[in-house]
């Protein structure tokens, strides 16, 4: 979330924080607390189109056809439809610019005023966070209701990494807020908080939480950066990758909002090599995501 890249040193950052991965690695008891392989693979798949995101140019995520490319003011991704798995796939690209760190450092709240989200009551979030997804608000839903239009029966999947993660949950509400019928699943990694309590009563109330996947990786700092005493909260339902190797059995399904014993149990040491990898996708570094 907070790294301050220019294009191309995210992918130097993460090779030199693999080169230590699972030495540095703090120990973690064992937890008998599997999830099922279906859920799991999941949260493998949309790793990968979280981390192909970050490639400057991605024809083919993952084999898919690309719909549309976003990139409006350091805000970047693409929409992309899978036509075998009924499909449709919003991916936020996470911090690789100066103009993405000066999002992120934008810590204070505000009040949440986005195109199509109405009745937020006293929510409120990362002012930075909801700054990057107005810019391209609009463009996204135009974009997922073109394809629904055609396609109404496909599943909407938003997906993002750090900070977008961050950007992918608030597109997730808009896009919620403007096609109320459409099924539609959120899946983010490395994920900071996004807002304060109210706003994570939003986004359950909404999204639904058996349709959110947040998931968190060992000792990431990322997700426990944005303080509990700043009134920050997190929604949804958390899954765990508590332990190495990567996989359903070493992946916890926690209680919602901050599950105090899972990732919150573990201080925050900011941006650290858990939050460079996820369910062993290296972020940023695989270009062949976008091929095949």
């Amino acid at each position: 979330m907070l790294f301050i890249n220019f294009s191309g040193i995210l992918s130097l950052l993460t090779l030199l924080s693999l080169s230590s991965y699972g030495v540095n690695a703090l120990p973690l008891e064992d937890r008998a607390n599997g999830i099922s392989q279906s859920i799991y693979d999941n949260l493998v798949r949309f790793a990968k189109f979280s981390s192909a995101a970050y490639q400057l140019v991605c024809p083919r995520p993952l084999g898919t056809t690309l719909v549309n490319v976003i990139d409006k003011s350091d805000t970047e991704g693409f929409v992309a439809r899978d036509d075998d798995r009924k499909e449709i796939i919003v991916s936020i690209r996470g911090t690789f610019s100066i103009g993405d760190a000066i999002t992120d450092i934008q810590l204070l709240m505000s009040p949440l005023q986005s195109p199509g989200i109405t009745g937020v009551g006293d929510s409120y979030v990362h002012t930075g966070f909801l700054n990057a997804y107005n810019v391209v608000a609009n463009d996204v839903v135009a974009a997922v209701k073109s394809q629904l239009a055609s396609k109404p029966s496909y599943t909407v999947v938003v997906t993002g990494h750090s900070l977008g993660a961050a950007v992918a949950a608030l597109a997730a509400l808009g896009l919620k807020s403007a096609l109320p019928s459409a099924n539609l699943k959120l899946y983010t990694y490395g994920q900071p908080r996004v807002g304060n309590a109210a706003f994570v009563s939003l986004v359950e109330s909404r999204v639904g939480v058996a349709n959110i996947f947040r998931a968190t990786h060992t000792y990431d700092g990322v997700p426990t950066v944005l303080f509990k005493a700043t009134g920050y909260r997190h929604f949804g339902t958390e899954f765990w990758n508590f332990q190495e190797a990567p996989s359903a059995a070493n992946t916890r399904q926690c209680a919602l909002s901050d599950d105090p014993t899972c990732s919150d149990s573990i201080p925050s040491t900011f941006i650290n090599p858990a939050h460079l990898v996820y369910f062993g996708q290296p972020m940023a570094l695989n270009p062949l995501l976008c091929l095949f």
